[in-house]
């Protein structure tokens, strides 16, 4: 019944900003001019057609809200109109009431807004679909002053997050039972991959430790800055970090008039999510213009400001060399190579054709080598090896949903950075030098760093445990020989019965003859 009036709901939500009407006014077939025609009857809009689609998804909530803002970053398939609306989703959805913002820290830290803050401003300074963000300023406990950031999570939240997952798990077994490509797509598995993100989303404690942990991971880079989580300030529905300050990345002309070299910052974005995938295997999986800021003060300036660390992806060794060797042999242009790790990594069946499935892969490919990122379509490019993989019968890896959705949203804040990056060119080097680091000395001698202190502890037991691996195979040895020599013995007895039986036998004949011959003669 929930799932039933969920349905319901969204179908209330589309009938009434008239998101129907956008969608079936873009077809051209005249039979579905008509059915547009009926069902605006009645029904006036005095609203542009952006807003009505970022009210409605706003209206039906954070799931949505996350899909409208993927999509804003997206300005080569979406007219302007609606890219520029939905761009609002980014960091300006509607506030809640500051009064609950102020009534939700203080149940969490079980007193006085005045006696957790030195000061705190009631009137919010962003808002997303999950939480919003006051600033405030705090006693550390050295004394300092410190001006933070807090984040208050959206009251309310879990239920409506619920029953959409609920709703789309009935649409996955739907679409599995139902469709040609139900099992290759993996559909409830993807859902699953969605269920826990958005679940750790609510839990601010678990933010604040991504947040922890991408500080420490960018450390050595010096091309972003991660604000500092305050512990002593944390609850499942706060988070305190220092506050930063910086010019939203989306505002080009205004970095570009301060003096912040614009292809560089678009070459660092990439250099930033290459370390982060391939190197740490930890990234930030929300990257759309209202969780990045770029900053002018003098000590850092043009560096990046990462913020919102709700949604993370993680890999494993396996998920970040296979994709390595991927985009390394995409990027050298061997598609061969790229079919054999398909086949490899069991993505494919064991009986592809390697001829074939490279020959398609080419043809997706190499139409978009060379080419300014303003002139590729990563979005058509895998729509394109999308076609390809129904035909291979490509499965599809759940685990990598977020980090294809951060593809799109990189490409889409390249194309607003510069047109005229080459992500290709760009991200190869690095690609190169990452796995030469994972497959030449370089890795040997990290991988015995490592395992130092482990090799250490055992370096004094060696000969004790040598000795009792021997001894143990001198045992069982003299067990293995025991039991050969009990076996020898027994063969020895049976082949003395049958050679015995076989010269009485022998011997039985030779009498029976002479008999004969006796009684002849």
């Amino acid at each position: 019944m929930k799932r039933f009036l969920r349905g319901f709901t969204i179908l209330w939500v589309v009938w009434r900003y008239g998101l129907d009407d956008m969608v079936l006014s873009s077809f051209n077939h005249p039979w579905l001019k008509g059915i547009t025609r009926v069902l605006r009857l009645g029904r006036k809009w005095t609203q542009p057609r952006g807003q009505r689609l970022r009210e409605a998804l706003e209206q039906l909530g954070p799931i949505f809200v996350k899909f409208g803002q993927v999509l804003s970053t997206r300005r080569d398939l979406l007219p302007p109109d609606i890219a520029e609306e939905l761009s609002l989703l980014q960091d300006r959805v509607p506030s809640f009431d500051p009064r609950i913002a102020v009534e939700t820290i203080e149940r969490a830290f079980r007193k006085p807004i005045a006696e957790v803050f030195v000061s705190f401003e009631e009137k919010p300074v962003a808002s997303a679909s999950i939480a919003q963000v006051h600033f405030a300023t705090i006693r550390t406990r050295a004394g300092e002053l410190r001006d933070v950031a807090v984040k208050v999570l959206r009251p309310g939240m879990l239920p409506v997050i619920d029953s959409d997952l609920a709703l789309m798990r009935t649409m996955a077994e739907l679409v599995e039972k139902f469709s040609a490509d139900g099992k290759r797509l993996k559909p409830r598995q993807v859902v699953a991959e969605f269920d826990t993100y958005l679940h750790d989303e609510l839990d601010l404690m678990r933010e604040a430790s991504n947040a922890a942990q991408l500080r420490r991971n960018m450390e050595g880079l010096d091309l972003v800055l991660i604000p500092e989580v305050f512990w002593d300030f944390c609850h499942q529905e706060v988070m305190v970090m220092e506050r930063m300050n910086g010019v939203p990345i989306n505002q080009v002309e205004t970095l570009r008039a301060a003096g912040v070299d614009i292809p560089k910052l678009a070459r660092d974005g990439v250099t930033i999510f290459f370390t982060q995938v391939f190197r740490d295997g930890f990234f930030h999986a929300d990257m759309h213009p209202g969780n990045i800021q770029v900053s002018l003060e003098p000590e850092s300036f043009g560096r990046y400001i990462s913020l919102d660390f709700g949604i993370v992806g993680t890999l494993t060794e396996f998920d970040k060399e296979y994709l390595a060797q991927n985009f390394t042999a995409f990027f050298r242009r061997d598609y061969k190579r790229v079919a054999e790790l398909h086949i490899e990594s069991g993505w494919v069946p064991p009986d592809t054709r390697v001829d074939e499935l490279e020959a398609a892969i080419r043809a997706v490919c190499e139409p978009y080598f060379d080419r300014p990122l303003k002139e590729i379509s990563l979005g058509m490019v895998l729509m394109r090896l999308f076609q390809t993989s129904r035909r291979f019968h490509v499965e599809i890896q759940p685990q990598l949903v977020l980090l294809q959705k951060t593809l799109l949203n990189i490409e889409g804040l390249g194309r607003q950075l510069d047109p005229d990056l080459d992500l290709w060119s760009t991200a190869k080097p690095f690609l190169e030098k990452w796995m030469l680091d994972q497959m030449g000395p370089q890795r040997l001698w990290r991988e015995l760093k490592s395992q130092a202190p482990r090799y250490a502890k055992l370096l004094p037991d060696m000969p004790r445990l040598v000795h009792q691996y021997l001894s143990r195979q001198g045992r069982e040895n003299d067990e293995t020989l025991k039991e050969l020599l009990a076996q020898q013995k027994l063969t020895n007895k049976l082949l003395q019965i049958i050679v015995s039986g076989g010269i009485g036998f022998v011997l039985g004949l030779v009498v029976l003859q002479l008999l004969i011959r006796v009684r002849i003669f």
